[in-house]
């Protein structure tokens, strides 16, 4: 709130507009990570729309949460676009797209943290993150603020420049491309315990054939370890069984916990994050989907202090 108050403009006027702000932050870095898949980036997204709004004229605005939810997705819309440039002029100097998984935010399987609920209004696996890292910022910006927060299409409009029906459309064909690629999942926590618990147990007893059984014949193994060769998408089940059982050294270092709201695992080594493994379960409770983020400079941010608390 200080870090607020003593931005631009002062006065009384610039105190109201920064306890307004500080009331809506919640939803605005919720907003901001559906649009940007970054922890980081969220934040920063959301200290810019604040930065943005200060500076501008509040006085006439009748829904608040609406306006600034406009300014964050606008922050962001520039922030994906500036995102894509860079990846097509890594691509035109030769290097290849790594895989990418985004940032898991991670909580204790026994306690509901509220600012986690607050940032996970709803069910936003890694999944459904992988599959809106794959659109257009624009019709990213248009499905998550409509789709996701009930945006009315008319307040999106002027952030991508287009008419509400052009507008709509962008949402349309993002929606598509979500259901498409299989994006929904199962929300049966319990039977995700499970399955999350079965995996532990076969991985610390070298089970292979019980590890085959939790998978789906198709399932697709993400694993995104930065910059180093172990990045890498395999697909099918004996194949990611045997991904798995190669690394069930790590096994005795692995826990449960909450990933994006649901059962997951962190490995934990010498006090160190070394990997996050989110599960997306089909219907008929196995897996479809494993998305590892073992990444060396990403998985040291992540906040795990509740392993020890």
């Amino acid at each position: 709130m200080d870090e607020l108050a003593s931005g631009p403009g002062g006065g009384a006027d610039h105190e109201h507009l920064a306890r307004l702000f500080e009331e809506h932050r919640g939803h605005l870095r919720a907003v901001a990570y559906r649009m940007l898949g970054s922890l980081s980036e969220a934040e920063d997204a959301v200290q810019e729309g604040w930065l943005r709004a200060s500076l501008a004229d509040s006085g006439a605005v009748d829904n608040m949460g609406g306006w600034l939810t406009t300014i964050v997705g606008r922050v962001c819309l520039n922030m994906l676009r500036s995102r894509s440039v860079r990846r097509e002029a890594a691509l035109d100097v030769g290097e290849y797209e790594t895989v990418h998984v985004p940032d898991p935010v991670l909580g204790r399987v026994d306690v509901v943290d509220p600012e986690q609920e607050a940032l996970l209004t709803d069910s936003v696996g890694l999944a459904l993150l992988v599959v809106l890292d794959t659109l257009a910022p624009a019709e990213r910006l248009a499905f998550v603020l409509h789709d996701m927060f009930a945006l009315p299409f008319e307040d999106i409009a002027p952030i991508v420049d287009r008419t509400a029906a052009a507008t709509r459309q962008l949402a349309s064909r993002a929606r598509r491309r979500v259901q498409d690629q299989g994006a929904s999942a199962s929300t049966d926590r319990g039977r995700q315990r499970e399955v999350v618990e079965a995996w532990i147990s076969a991985s610390r007893g070298g089970d292979f054939e019980a590890l085959l059984a939790l998978l789906d014949p198709d399932v697709l193994l993400r694993a995104d370890a930065g910059l180093l060769p172990a990045s890498k998408l395999v697909r099918g089940a004996r194949a990611v069984a045997e991904q798995a059982h190669t690394f069930r050294k790590f096994a005795p270092f692995t826990r449960p916990v909450l990933v994006n709201g649901m059962p997951g695992i962190v490995a934990v080594v010498d006090g160190r994050l070394y990997s996050v493994m989110a599960f997306t379960l089909g219907e008929d409770g196995r897996i479809t989907e494993l998305n590892i983020l073992a990444d060396p400079e990403r998985t040291p941010k992540l906040d795990v202090s509740f392993l020890t608390a």
